[in-house]
């Protein structure tokens, strides 16, 4: 996951474009409710054959998706290991209340190197932990298994209990602790009664030492020991993915890439490091999360493995490649440093598919798992922004991996964008190089996706093949599903060229969001699908095994020229504006400011103190982002508009906005975003933004800047300090009717899949081509308002099945409005 640091372009943007701008769509030809089309399917004709993995999920621990999420652990910071490092708000005890005396210690008496620090409990004092959300949840009559490791100079007893504020939730259990060491104890706890918002104490009748305090349900997936949270991995399974990508994501790529021993001091933000992951969870190393918290490690490599497994997906590991990115952007220069990351890799591949008897594959054996776990898939970096330094290393990945294991398919990737000068560096250097794979990344507006259905139709069909890793629209809601689904029949399509995709990110606790929009939704108590989800299901589980050829017709598109205001803005920087002008294309002056006076054309309706000092417009709010001030008419269109701009101190440059509607819909030339790193033109369309165009550049604190736009039409010019930056044509239609065809081998259906994202329905003849049907059709039909979202205890969004009884070789069927729609249509 990207872009002033990756959280910038997921933070605050869960607004999203209404599916097709209003100039865009024409008045329907034939009736005020209805557009008409026409889908003509070739079924003599074999299309693109489509894998079993096309299609899978892609597991990051971002929004508390591992601990306190899909890993079913129900104690918070159960081994006193939490830290500033990963939080400043963090302390040994967050989570923790104390009654009595109790310190955390870090010592020689420690449990184990890797488990540093421990708890000191005086006598006749409890501990209790809150868990996450609203507290500990268990459910009336089902077993808990509670363990600690803990030790004592002389015999203690410890009581266990489970409460919440209406009083006990389990009967309590009394461990006794014998004199000397550490030793680990169980007792099973069973719940009297269901609650959300239990808490778990821990008193002790003498001192003792405690640590890697556990609570965890008896019911997981598949009941296994260490497991995951049932509910959330059934919403995974039922998805059939064809593959589990993980661990990330910028929790990969980012941090420092040194080991967690006494030479490193103890590394706590380190960049995932497989090894860390495994064996007894005491003895795993604990880390600082990039999104801003802890992660145990307790959901490692082992079982991400088996839950690929579990749920028949293929495992697509992916492993550091000594590049920073997420906004760090730092190539790490250590050769040996290099190389042992190298040999882990190597050893990673070893652990996942080496017998029982080589080294790390005995490691596997020993977790319980001695058969291989088949691994196929391995990726090396995400998301780098320096693509040739990125590069340079991982050729060094892939020799050592090709050598000995000359199978494995080793997947590189073309940075954090969809376009741009490090997605065509990268491309390049990937296509030169022949790499099987290259993972693409993008998070846009759904106008950008209703505009890019045919984004890999020119790809080369003998070039690398494409890992779509991450993808979606800025938003949950059901116009967000609908877009993506029209991108989807794209990439069903040129099934030969794009052979993996994943929506991202999948899991979201709605009590710890870093970043939205995302699949899957949860708290402590329940889990919902987005209507991203359902859309994906219903994609996932009608893949089909071969595209079969077929066309449509579009929707005339109506389009006029950019118009809109001008307006300033900044994102987490200082800056100042001077001499802004903007002349129409005929020379008349539309605007002139030199803020000698007051700043009374402009409005300022979000973020950020904005003021008029010494002639000059000032943003003040370091820590502010998105601070627009717009002046002008939204009908303004053929226009130049020039500025001064001057960063004066924060992580990025300036933002100069032209066309801009209304505070959601506008384009903005970005100078210094994503860390002072890129200049880019993004579009933001109802808040959901995505690039036009972007480089590489820096914007130098205390320098004036001239800045120049010139609209014309749709096409738009910018020059910086009078040199000619780049320029853009957005003329590309949002086209909201979309579809492919499909064919089952093992049904031997042809799935016709049509989505209609407009507010029309869509009536439409359909020509099978001679082909031998039945005259009846299976019918899966997602509809509902494009502003639909579901929830925890509302799901507005949701398939719908029938049977249609005019399937003939040629027929209509008119799709809803805002709609997706699968025949399944059986050969006779």
């Amino acid at each position: 996951m990207s872009r002033s640091t990756r959280p910038r372009w997921r933070l605050g943007l869960t607004a999203t474009a209404f599916l097709v701008a209003a100039a865009s769509v024409p008045t329907p030809a034939h009736a005020e409710d209805v557009s008409d089309y026409t889908i003509t399917v070739d079924t003599t004709a074999k299309g693109a054959r489509i894998d079993d993995t096309m299609y899978g999920v892609f597991f990051e621990d971002i929004n508390r998706a591992a601990d306190g999420g899909l890993y079913a652990e129900l104690v918070q910071n159960r081994s006193f290991e939490y830290s500033t490092a990963d939080n400043r708000a963090y302390t040994p005890l967050t989570s923790w209340t104390v009654d009595g005396s109790a310190r955390t210690v870090n010592d020689g008496g420690r449990l184990n190197d890797r488990n540093r620090v421990y708890l000191s409990l005086g006598a006749g004092s409890t501990i209790t932990n809150t868990g996450y959300n609203t507290g500990v949840r268990v459910e009336k009559g089902k077993k808990y298994d509670f363990s600690v490791w803990a030790r004592a100079e002389s015999g203690t007893n410890l009581t266990v209990a489970l409460k919440d504020a209406g009083g006990t939730l389990a009967k309590a259990r009394r461990v006794t602790v014998a004199a000397g060491g550490w030793a680990k104890y169980r007792v099973v706890l069973k719940a009297t009664r269901t609650s959300s918002d239990g808490r778990l104490a821990v008193a002790t009748s003498g001192a003792a030492a405690l640590d890697e305090v556990s609570l965890f349900p008896r019911d997981t997936y598949k009941g296994r020991r260490n497991g995951l949270r049932k509910d959330l991995a059934q919403k995974i399974a039922a998805l059939k993915p064809g593959f589990l990508r993980f661990p990330g994501g910028c929790l990969v790529n980012t941090g420092s890439m040194k080991d967690y021993s006494e030479a490193s001091n103890w590394e706590r933000t380190r960049a995932y490091q497989w090894k860390d992951t495994i064996g007894p969870v005491e003895r795993r190393a604990t880390n600082a999360n990039f999104w801003g918290y802890n992660q145990s490690y307790g959901l490692g490599y082992y079982e991400y493995f088996q839950f690929a497994e579990d749920i028949g997906a293929m495992p697509l590991p992916v492993v550091p490649a000594l590049v920073t990115g997420c906004g760090q952007n730092k190539a790490t220069d250590d050769e040996a440093l290099l190389q042992r990351h190298i040999q882990d890799t190597l050893d990673l591949i070893e652990f996942a598919n080496g017998p029982a008897t080589s080294e790390w594959g005995r490691v596997r054996a020993r977790m319980g798992h001695p058969k291989p776990f088949h691994l196929t898939h391995l990726g090396v970096g995400n998301e780098e922004n320096l693509p040739n330094e990125f590069f340079a290393r991982f050729q060094k990945f892939r020799a050592a991996i090709e050598a000995k294991y000359p199978d494995i398919k080793v997947v590189s990737n073309s940075g954090p964008d969809d376009a741009g000068s490090t997605f065509d560096t990268a491309w390049k250097l990937n296509r030169e190089a022949n790499v099987d794979m290259v993972d693409e990344h993008y998070y846009n507006s759904p106008q950008w996706f209703l505009q890019n259905n045919d984004r890999y139709d020119s790809y080369d069909r003998k070039g690398p093949k494409v890992f779509l890793g991450e993808y979606a629209s800025w938003g949950n809601a059901f116009k967000n599903a609908l877009a993506e689904a029209a991108f989807m029949t794209g990439l069903e399509r040129n099934a030969d060229v794009v052979e993996l995709a994943s929506y991202a990110p999948l899991l979201a606790n709605e009590d710890y969001v870093q970043w939205s929009p995302d699949m899957i939704w949860f708290n402590n108590h329940a889990s919902w699908g987005s209507a991203n989800y359902q859309m994906q299901k219903l994609f996932m589980n009608n893949v089909g095994d071969r595209v079969v050829p077929s066309t449509a017709t579009g929707t005339p598109a109506v389009s006029g020229p950019i118009s809109g205001a001008v307006g300033l803005s900044t994102w987490a920087t200082t800056a100042a504006y001077d001499d802004v002008k903007v002349t129409g294309a005929d020379g008349a002056t539309l605007l002139s400011d030199d803020f000698s006076g007051d700043a009374s054309r402009w409005t300022h309706t979000g973020r950020g103190s904005w003021s008029v000092q010494d002639g000059q417009y000032v943003q003040t709010d370091v820590a502010a982002e998105n601070t627009m001030v717009f002046a002008g008419d939204p009908s303004w269109h053929d226009y130049d508009l020039k500025v001064k701009a001057t960063k004066k101190s924060g992580k990025e440059g300036f933002l100069v906005a032209f066309g801009v509607k209304d505070t959601g819909n506008y384009y903005w030339w970005n100078l210094g975003g994503w860390n002072n790193t890129t200049s880019a033109v993004e579009q933001a369309v109802d808040g959901g933004k995505s690039s036009l165009i972007s480089k590489p550049g820096t914007i130098e604190a205390g320098r004036a800047y001239d800045i120049e736009v010139k609209v014309r039409g749709r096409k738009v010019t910018l020059l910086l300090d009078g040199q000619e930056w780049g320029s853009f044509t957005d003329d590309k239609p949002a086209e909201p009717f979309r579809q492919v065809v499909t064919r089952d081998a093992r049904t031997g259906d042809l799935i016709v899949k049509v989505v209609n994202a407009q507010p029309v329905a869509a009536r439409t003849a359909v020509d099978l081509g001679g082909a031998k049907v039945r005259g009846t059709a299976r019918v899966t039909t997602l509809a509902a308002a494009p502003d639909a979202v579901n929830t925890e205890t509302a799901t507005p969004v949701a398939p719908v099945t029938s049977t249609f009884r005019g399937v003939a070789r040629k027929f209509s069927y008119t799709f809803p409005a805002n709609s997706v729609t699968f025949l399944r249509i059986k050969k006779r």
